[in-house]
């Protein structure tokens, strides 16, 4: 054990040689989670094509993390009988990927209707870029001789020989320039005054992964370079390449994914602690009622929520013509004088009127409550406030007792 330890490479070049056949499989797992955490809302929202376009852009990532690994990259040379056939098919899937973030952004930034003449001209400019250097991918593949076959090393391996070595460039340089106009265009994005939250810490991640993406390219061409003038700096595109690649991978993915979940995730809380938020003015109204809500296994939070207010302003409004209005507004005043804000205080003299209501549910309404039909309007629309006075019975016994000490000195 000891003898095998002066062996092991502890440098970061060391670890990533050490692991890389399986290096690849760590970023297309997460992409593979990432899309399927994220294909439920995609389906459910099949109308919204930006939603389906992220969906393809994180397939197409997986499917970049797949193909690239080592076992990928030899089983489908083995397959096709073609050695290094797999170079001109992963440069294509990770030239789809560029230009489809692109796209993404374009529309993401502009909105699906935007159909401005500079708008139009860039995404078909995008487009046939994309497509015209996929097709000279595989006509400089066709016209090379590459019988060798190399797993990690193609792009050095190759950068001196004919046709292989502009297919090299020709990706390498095509993919860069891409990287850069996204980047320009996100950073650019993020300076606008206005944006949503979750869409500038998308904007953010995205713009940490396109420059984890040009640093990618940044070792990259050098490391070809270098082969083409007699030097050798293969480990820049064998050892520190490979890390950039799945980081950017990842930081992009993130962006892309944020600003859908975090409002996703942001409108299940805010749906989530509005109903937790009715639980006090909920149990005072089961408790007149004799019975709550019934329980129903597969209901959303949003039809939870909506059955709660339904059951508490169905149980409010009989009880609303025993509310004594002028009590009402003395405890309103009452509120006031101990230091509540108008809506607070309001919400703490409804939340004693429908307590007094409730108590004295079996004698006859009040006299001003017989006069006319109670106006419920603000009663009903402000459950929400009057929940969360119930929260707070020290602060409801004082306003009581300074409606006592009142009454008690006007006699």
């Amino acid at each position: 054990m000891s003898a095998a330890l002066p062996q092991l490479a502890f440098s970061p070049a060391g670890f990533v040689n050490e692991f890389y056949p399986s290096f690849w499989w760590i970023p297309a797992g997460v992409l593979t989670a990432a899309l399927a955490i994220k294909l439920p809302t995609i389906v459910r929202l099949w109308g919204d094509p930006l939603l389906r376009a992220v969906g393809g852009v994180l397939l197409l990532a997986c499917a970049v993390f797949v193909f690239v690994a080592p076992s990928t990259i030899a089983r489908v040379n083995r397959v096709t009988g073609v050695p290094n056939i797999s170079a001109p098919w992963v440069y294509s899937l990770l030239t789809a990927f560029c230009g489809s973030c692109l796209l993404l952004i374009i529309a993401w930034r502009h909105g699906l209707a935007d159909r401005s003449a500079a708008t139009v001209r860039a995404v078909r400019w995008v487009i046939a870029g994309t497509f015209t250097v996929i097709a000279a991918l595989w006509v400089l593949f066709a016209l090379a001789d590459a019988p060798v076959e190399r797993l990690r090393d193609l792009d050095t391996y190759y950068a001196n020989t004919p046709y292989m070595r502009e297919m090299i460039l020709l990706y390498l340089s095509a993919q860069a320039l891409a990287t850069v106009i996204t980047s320009a265009l996100i950073w650019n994005w993020v300076r606008t005054d206005g944006l949503d939250a979750w869409l500038r810490w998308g904007l953010q991640f995205l713009g940490a992964g396109y420059a984890t993406q040009l640093s990618f390219y940044a070792v990259k061409l050098p490391a070809v370079i270098a082969r083409l003038s007699g030097h050798r700096l293969d480990w820049l595109s064998t050892a520190v390449a490979p890390p950039l690649a799945c980081l950017s991978a990842l930081l992009i993915a993130v962006g892309f994914i944020l600003p859908h979940a975090g409002q996703y995730l942001h409108d299940r809380w805010r749906v989530r602690l509005a109903h937790h938020r009715l639980r006090p003015l909920y149990l005072l109204m089961r408790a007149v009622n004799g019975s709550g809500v019934t329980f129903l296994l597969r209901a959303t939070p949003e039809l939870r929520l909506i059955r709660r207010e339904t059951f508490i302003r169905d149980v409010l409004l009989p009880l609303a013509r025993h509310i004594d209005e002028d009590r009402r507004q003395r405890m309103y005043e009452a509120a006031l004088a101990l230091g509540h804000d108008p809506d607070r205080a309001r919400a703490v003299a409804a939340a004693l009127a429908i307590q007094d209501a409730i108590a004295g549910r079996h004698r006859p309404p009040h006299p001003t409550a017989r006069s006319a039909t109670p106006d419920t309007t603000d009663l009903l629309r402000e459950i929400g406030p009057i929940s969360h006075a119930l929260r707070h019975p020290e602060a409801l016994l004082a306003v009581r007792a300074g409606v006592g000490e009142r009454e008690e000195a006007r006699r």
